[in-house]
């Protein structure tokens, strides 16, 4: 290679390392190639330059909310596009993806900046014959959802005029993308245009889940609540702390907080919750992290270790404990006297785990490394045993982007086949007189209560036992006396979770 040509191409990798629009692209062309989109993200943030946080935010935006949001954006393609989306090449799908997400859901960003960075994109990633069909495309939808005189952006027809020609019907017939012409003299969603065949389907679309998924809410809820948790899961996560009482009050960590020019708020029926703003910076930056004041853990979870309930000198055993937020709440709550037995069969995420358990300074916690339905040296050993099992997640999909996109019922049965398994071992770990939970971060009747009474049904001599009047969990509840966390109605992750007791 020649000298300019390496000068060229160094160029272009710094460019490139600062247009968070193209790092975000080259992020999603890595998740639709198989990647999560957290660890597509973290290796993409690692390897640019970008020095503006509001930058470093824009990318994070555009690979969550492009792969949350992705049925809907397709579907505005099949709308716009005469191909449809699935039929586009890979990287302009990713392309559009971006372009329609800007004009949709980021009303901080000007309509004409996101149609000129989109056709940029085009240009930059092999696809300079179609940036008419992409122009054209973005211009379309803004023409069916607001004034265009209104939004910086000259009218197509105009441009084409100037062209000498019509652009995006040329570029689009070349490639069989020609963008549909649809005349409106008002604004209009496109997605109203659609002809739904069911409630499931006309949520799925509009808030981009997969119609299997909307159905198991809509059993359970009805189709209002439904819509209002599709709505909620579909908002950026909370960012929720659990306070080490042992180490600081909450009071003091609230000053703390309050002195860095974070706005801290409590939340109900938590006692060592926080809640943080959204853009607090970085965690390990914040005011007590440094000192193990406190550690990251969604409010849901925390009325786990308060429905566990531990007391001191017990000893408590935790089968799925990495990454290990519940194992050490369980651990503060017994005042870090007794044991607590933290189990995983995944060496790496028990190293996360101790690096947790060093910085809280707990001493009680021992770690445990393999596959809890074969731990026979548990049997009848503990006074307490958590069993927060693996699941779909369906509970935390606002903190998973990719989650929605990469569970099936398949692998919900899968699950269901581990959970059983796992409580029944876990079961057998219990002392006479015993308390065993089981909890999960989704919101899948057959990964929750169908296990339990499953469970019920094969152990007569076990019952549930509801959470005590003045606890924490009580506020959350059911009839049957397990817990449902539903995050619409409560603001934060969803859970189940039930507390069982040999009679």
């Amino acid at each position: 290679m020649n000298q300019p040509a390496i000068l060229r191409k160094v160029f272009l990798t710094i460019v490139v390392s600062q247009n968070p629009r193209q790092l975000a692209f080259l992020a999603l062309r890595s998740v639709h190639r198989g990647a999560f989109a957290d660890v597509a993200l973290d290796k993409t943030l690692r390897q640019a330059t970008l020095t503006s946080l509001l930058d470093r935010r824009l990318l994070t935006e555009l690979v969550y909310g492009s792969v949350r949001r992705q049925r809907t954006l397709d579907a505005l393609i099949d709308q716009l596009a005469k191909k449809p989306a699935q039929q586009q090449p890979a990287d302009l799908r990713a392309i559009l993806h971006l372009g329609l997400y800007q004009l949709r859901y980021l009303n901080q960003i000007p309509a004409s900046a996101a149609v000129n960075t989109t056709v940029d994109l085009a240009k930059q990633n092999g696809f300079s014959g179609l940036t008419g069909f992409v122009n054209g495309l973005l211009r379309q939808y803004i023409r069916l959802t607001e004034d265009s005189r209104e939004s910086g952006i000259r009218s197509p027809e105009s441009e084409e005029r100037e062209a000498g020609g019509n652009a995006v019907d040329s570029a689009g017939e070349a490639a069989g993308n020609n963008v549909k012409q649809t005349v409106v003299s008002h604004t209009i969603d496109p997605l109203s245009f659609i002809l739904y065949p069911s409630p499931a389907d006309r949520l799925g679309v509009l808030h981009s889940y997969p119609d299997w998924m909307v159905k198991v809410w809509l059993e359970q809820l009805g189709l209002e609540a439904t819509e209002q948790l599709c709505q909620w899961m579909n908002q950026p996560p909370h960012i929720d702390i659990r306070v080490n009482t042992l180490r600081a009050s909450v009071e003091t960590v609230e000053e703390a907080m309050q002195g860095a020019g974070i706005a801290v708020s409590r939340v109900a029926h938590l006692p060592a919750a926080l809640r943080l703003p959204n853009a607090s910076g970085s965690i390990q930056q914040l005011p007590g992290f440094a000192e193990g004041w406190w550690i990251v853990q969604d409010s849901s979870a925390q009325l786990v270790g308060y429905l566990l309930d531990p007391q001191p000198k017990e000893v408590v055993v935790d089968a799925c404990a990495a990454p290990g937020g519940k194992t050490m709440h369980i651990a503060e709550l017994m005042h870090d006297r007794g044991t607590v037995w933290a189990c995983d069969r995944a060496a790496s995420r028990l190293k996360k785990l101790q690096q947790n358990v060093d910085r809280l300074g707990l001493h009680s916690i021992q770690l445990c490394e393999g596959d809890s339905r074969n731990l026979p040296q548990f049997i009848g050993q503990g006074d307490r045993v958590l069993v927060d099992a693996p699941c779909s997640g369906l509970g935390t999909l606002h903190r998973h982007a990719d989650a929605r996109w990469r569970q099936t019922p398949e692998t919900v049965q899968q699950l269901t086949q581990l959970q059983a398994e796992l409580l029944e071992q876990a079961a057998l770990w219990v002392k006479p007189d015993g308390i065993l939970v089981y909890a999960t971060c989704t919101l899948h009747p057959a990964e929750n209560e169908a296990i339990v009474q499953g469970f019920l049904q094969r152990h007569t001599d076990w019952a549930i036992e509801p959470p005590q009047a003045n606890s924490p969990p009580a506020a959350f509840a059911t009839d049957e006396g397990w817990l449902k966390v539903w995050s619409h109605q409560h603001d934060m992750d969803g859970f189940f979770m039930a507390r069982l007791k040999k009679r």
